[in-house]
């Protein structure tokens, strides 16, 4: 027998790939499946950034670069980062890295190991409690609660502050929730953090350019009195449709700069160059295609909230951001995941159960409206015929 090392006992996983994987084997078997659960646009990404990669590919980019990105992207994000958030930003403080994933990662393992507290959102994106789990860290849930907006509370989480903890992560706009944390609630946090001069901040802010209802972004860069310690997660996946590209990037402070190069020189080396050039016409391109997407999800956005909220024992609350919203089902009497798995076997409509985003996550299923109008109305609509031949006791 292999003997690996016992942080793998304790690595977790994201279902929605999972439930992707089953939704797809539905589908070849001739069932009709409306994909509600998996996180990526359902746009293709803008012609001007494939041709770029297309471009560089002829032009004979095919070798390494350096281990921290091309200089001229680098370059661009800093502009870019430094055009929305007002924060200074210097390219030798940005890392490319394949995929926002990688940010994660990296952070997490530079700040994670036994002893140490992490604090992380909960609901939130499944990857970060896994890996402070895989370091040996203590992971500790900051609650996010639906009568909050979806959004974090700066007491809750400056509560669960103590000498132990190395790490925050932040995520507005949220995902699974959709939720968006005021500028008010982040003043907040920023003033207490003061108090805790030790503590680094992995903000990730990958949904930043999706915001709705006139809100704006507020990024945790825009605090000069906790820019040493911010860890910025950013990239192209979500803005300009370019999941399987996997390009994203962070914004590090100086001091953690050279951990993290070192990281990229001992794992992935460098992300794919042509990617690196699709990357820089992104961001130096027209953006026309960017704000149409957002405008479309927008409308979407409406149509799940008018529909969820019709169904008896389900509430929705509007989502402020991303393309995710997370109707509260307990009314129905379901267990969230057994309700995602019914769904999806019974009436072709693939979902994730609010568990699988932590342990605050049940009596919600999440749903992407990153799919047609008219394939969400369909869905909504099983949703509803379901429930309505299934109800349970609450």
């Amino acid at each position: 027998m292999f003997q690996t090392v016992a942080n793998f006992e304790r690595i977790g996983e994201e279902n929605a790939f999972a439930v992707l994987a089953r939704a797809t084997d539905l589908a070849r078997q001739g069932r009709d499946i409306i994909n509600l659960g998996i996180g990526q646009p359902d746009f293709k990404t803008p012609e001007h950034i494939v041709e770029a990669a297309v471009k560089a590919l002829r032009d004979g980019e095919h070798g390494y670069t350096p281990a921290t990105g091309i200089l001229p992207l680098r370059e661009a994000v800093a502009a870019d980062v430094q055009k929305r958030t007002g924060a200074p930003v210097s390219p030798d403080n940005v890392v490319v890295v394949p995929g926002g994933k990688v940010t994660m990662f990296a952070a997490i393992l530079m700040f994670g190991e036994a002893g140490a507290d992490i604090l992380y959102p909960d609901p939130g994106f499944p990857i970060y409690r896994s890996m402070i789990e895989f370091t040996g860290a203590t992971p500790i849930p900051v609650p996010i609660r639906e009568e909050n907006g979806f959004a974090f509370s700066a007491e809750e989480t400056l509560a669960l502050i103590t000498p132990k903890t190395r790490l925050i992560i932040l995520n507005s706009p949220a995902n699974p929730t959709g939720g968006v944390t005021p500028k008010s609630e982040i003043d907040k946090l920023v003033a207490g953090l003061a108090k805790w001069p030790n503590v680094a901040i992995l903000s990730d802010e990958i949904y930043g350019q999706m915001i709705y209802d006139g809100l704006e972004h507020t990024s945790l860069l825009s605090y000069p009195e906790i820019r040493d310690r911010v860890i910025l997660l950013d990239g192209w996946s979500k803005t300009y449709a370019m999941t399987g590209w996997r390009m994203g990037y962070s914004v590090w402070p100086t001091a953690l700069v050279d951990k993290v190069r070192k990281l990229a020189v001992n794992c992935w080396s460098c992300v794919n160059a042509p990617a690196q050039f699709a990357g820089l016409a992104a961001l130096t391109g027209p953006q026309d295609e960017v704000h149409a997407m957002v405008a479309e999800f927008d409308r979407r956005r409406a149509v799940v909230v008018e529909e969820m909220n019709r169904i008896s024992g389900v509430t929705c609350a509007t989502p402020k951001g991303a393309f995710y919203a997370f109707p509260n089902i307990k009314a129905t009497g379901w267990k969230a995941k057994p309700l995602a798995s019914a769904l999806l076997e019974q009436t072709g409509v693939a979902t994730i159960g609010g568990p699988d985003f932590g342990i605050y996550g049940e009596g919600y299923i999440r749903l992407s409206y990153a799919n047609s109008t008219e394939n969400i109305r369909k869905a909504i609509a099983r949703i509803e015929e379901f429930l309505q031949a299934n109800i349970k006791a609450a």
